[in-house]
Formats: C-alpha cells, structure tokens, sequence
C-alpha cells in the first residue's frame, strides 16, 4: 500500500464511513489485552452447521464455549470433543430433549447464546436467551413466521438484551467493499437491486431413502421464499433500510413445484413414493419490495432446479451499476469502454473495506464462506464484549425474515400486494447507520 492509498484510507476510517472499522480495532486490542474478561458463550443446535460455529468460536482469542446443547447426544458429544481440543476445557452439555436449551440459557455464566437449530426453533431459542439477559444470535432466518419476528422485537426491547441474526453474507468481500463504494457515493444513488439465493439444494431436502429432511418437510408444506436474508441483508444495508428508508409493499409468485419430483424419480425411480408426492415449493419464486423512497428490490428464490451457485447481487445507481453473475461493474465516465462493463477485481482492490483487511488473515485461515464466517461471529462476539449494540440488530433479524411468511402469504392469495410491517415504529425514519458503520 502506497502513501496515497494510506491516507484515503485513514480519512476514511476517521469520516466512520465504513462497517465496524473502529470498532474492530478496539475489541482486538481488547481481547489481546492480558486478563480481559473472556466472552463466554453456549450454543444450541450442534449439528454440522453448529459444529462449524462451534468450531470457530472455541479457536477465537477471548472466547470460552462453556455450554452446547442438542437433542442428539453424539452431536453434543462431537462438539465437546471439539471444545475441550482447542481450549483444553469441556463444555456441559444438554441433551435432555427439545427444550433443555432453557435449562442452559438460565445459567448464570454465559454472556451470549448462538444457535444453530432447524429453522422452527431460531425464535424460542433467542426468546429464551434474551429474558435470561444474554445475548442471542441465531443462524438464518431468525424467525418462520410474522408472530415470530414480533416476538424478537417485543423481546428484545422489553429486555433491553440485543439479538443477532448471523446474516454472513453481509460480510463477504465483494459485499463489504460494494458497502464501502456505496457509502462513498461511486454509484451515485442506489435506485434498485436484485438478488436471490438460486443454489441446487435437493439434496438437503431429500434423504437417501426417499423420507424428507427437516427441511425438506417446509419445502413440502411451504410455497414462497422460504431464504431471503441471504440476498436481502447485504440489500438492506445498502439501501439503508431501517436506517433512513423501510419497506412498505411486497409481492410474491412462485412457478409450478417440479424440481424434487423429478430429483426422486431420478434416485428412487419415477414409482417411488417420493416421485410421486405433492411438493408446495414451487422451483422459482420471485418477490418485489418497493421502498419508502421509492426504490425497488427483486429477489429469487430456487433450490430445487439443477443451477450453478448464483446470488446475482445487482445494485444499480444513478452512476452505474454492479452486476454479481458477471462480477463486473460499469461507471458512468469511469469505465474504459463506454456502454461496456469491465472486471470488478480492480474495484476489489481499491475499495477494499477496512474489516475484510484487518480480519482477513484470521477469517480465512477459521472461518467458513470466503472467511465470511468467522467476520460474522467475530463482530457479535464483540458486542458481547463492548456490551454494545449489534451491527445487525433484532429489527433487521425480522425484517429481513419476515419476507418468508409475507411470500407465502401472496404467494397463497395469488400473487397479491401485501403491506410490509414496521418493526422499528416509525424509528426508521431517524435512525442512523451507525451501527453498521461503527461511528
């Protein structure tokens, strides 16, 4: 890094225009300081995706798994034998049926809970951390249904105890450095955006004898957008939504469900049981938001289709615009060829936000998603530490969820116009992107 590109980022640094930069800083030298209090955490739901967490969490500086939780006992067992292999201490664990999380939220040595549960228990997990006054975090989405996420809210707020939904997209490289570009104006004004979580996920949904996996079961039972905060996070904070603009409207249509009949018939043959069974989801489902400014997002949906990985991730401003298939970016006056899109990577470089360049090295050496991961984990780890508010807080974890239950709402009453709940109260309208920005 030259003088130049030096300074520019320590003005940028100092201006707070970046996502927890400062932040960042102060809780490494925290957690480096000899004798700082450890950020002790107990995390439900260790399957594979909790085990990952887990992982990271017990290999973090500062940070003491005291606790796991799961309804399996070899699940439990696994993560304590993790635990005690990075830290030389054995976890307790808590397996005594669905709802022994509550027996380990009311101890009283844990500052935080993380889980990582079916999707069915996100809610009462956190619900339950909260009123214990610990912090909760919660794998994606936060809530199923509307009722849900009001319950975070109400929760949340009553107990003055946040509530973290660990979006980690939010936090992947090219994310970060289009929040950067974002906030220093290089699109001009964001009019609208795409995004979608479009990944070939049949084989979660469908075991190997034909007999459907837990999430399998909500494809089974559910027609919408069934996993928007992928997409919609990184959106939302660009868009500021929460932070100076909301969400009013929303409207959602689904295309017919044959992607998991032809999947089985092709596994188990078109005679099984499974070819044969009804399945709601349908393969592509499409849902637009409009905005209290007036601005637009469409998102998509499609995990039951044979597709490469694909976010899409468009953001179009006043200036030019992103576009994340191609990974390539077009500037109005800036780019090369005029009318011609040219490779994002320069961009990459040259925007490349403060908290990916401070957390790389760590994050991807632990963490999963690019290093995404662990960025993720670490920025909730250091509000517990800070006693500070989370960088997305309870009113993002529901209003980025919501948009599953609103989906199959319009989906259900053919594809019609839905008004999208405030969960802030009319705080949006003052609030400031501070937390996300660390200012």
């Amino acid at each position: 890094m030259d003088g130049s590109q030096e300074m520019t980022r320590q003005a940028f640094l100092r201006a707070g225009a970046v996502a927890g930069a400062s932040a960042v800083l102060a809780a490494g030298a925290a957690a480096a300081e000899e004798g700082a209090k450890p950020v002790r955490v107990g995390v439900v739901g260790v399957g594979s995706r909790g085990t990952h967490l887990t992982q990271i969490l017990a290999g973090m500086p500062g940070v003491e798994v005291r606790a796991v939780c799961d309804i399996v006992e070899a699940h439990a067992a696994r993560a304590q034998q993790l635990v005690e292999n990075a830290s030389g201490e054995r976890p307790d664990a808590y397996t005594k049926g669905e709802r022994d999380f509550e027996r380990m939220c009311a101890r009283d040595d844990l500052d935080a809970v993380v889980t990582a549960t079916p999707w069915e228990w996100h809610t009462p997990v956190c619900v339950a951390a909260m009123r214990a006054g610990k912090y909760a975090a919660t794998e994606v989405p936060a809530a199923a249904t509307v009722e849900e996420c009001w319950d975070l809210v109400r929760t949340s707020e009553q107990t003055a105890v946040p509530c973290m939904m660990l979006e980690n997209v939010c936090y992947f490289r090219n994310v970060l450095a289009l929040l950067r570009m974002v906030r220093e104006g290089v699109l001009g004004e964001i009019l609208h955006c795409q995004g979608g979580y479009q990944h070939d996920c049949r084989y979660l949904l469908l075991n190997a004898d034909g007999t459907l996996t837990w999430r399998g079961r909500h494809a089974a039972a559910k027609n919408g957008n069934l996993y928007p905060t992928h997409p919609i996070g990184p959106i939302a904070w660009w868009m500021n939504v929460n932070r100076g603009d909301r969400f009013t409207r929303l409207v959602s249509m689904s295309t017919p469900a044959m992607g998991m009949r032809n999947h089985a018939a092709r596994l188990l043959g078109r005679d099984h049981e499974a070819a044969q069974r009804d399945y709601a989801l349908g393969d592509v489902n499409t849902t637009f938001l409009k905005t209290a400014q007036g601005r637009t997002v469409v998102l998509y949906f499609d995990m039951c289709t044979p597709r490469p990985y694909d976010l899409i991730f468009r953001v179009q401003g006043t200036k030019g615009l992103y576009m994340g298939t191609l990974d390539e970016i077009y500037l109005e006056g800036v780019s090369p060829k005029k009318d011609q899109y040219e490779p994002f990577a320069p961009y990459l470089e040259k925007y490349a936000h403060p908290l990916w360049e401070d957390l790389q090295k760590e994050a991807v050496a632990h963490g999963g998603h690019g290093g995404a991961d662990y960025i993720t984990l670490h920025q909730f780890v250091q509000a517990v530490r800070d006693r500070t508010q989370t960088p997305q807080d309870v009113y993002d974890a529901a209003t980025w969820s919501v948009i599953l239950p609103l989906s199959i709402e319009s989906v259900a009453q053919g594809g019609a116009t839905l008004e999208f709940p405030d969960f802030t109260n009319g705080k949006w309208e003052v609030n400031s992107d501070s937390v996300i920005h660390g200012s």
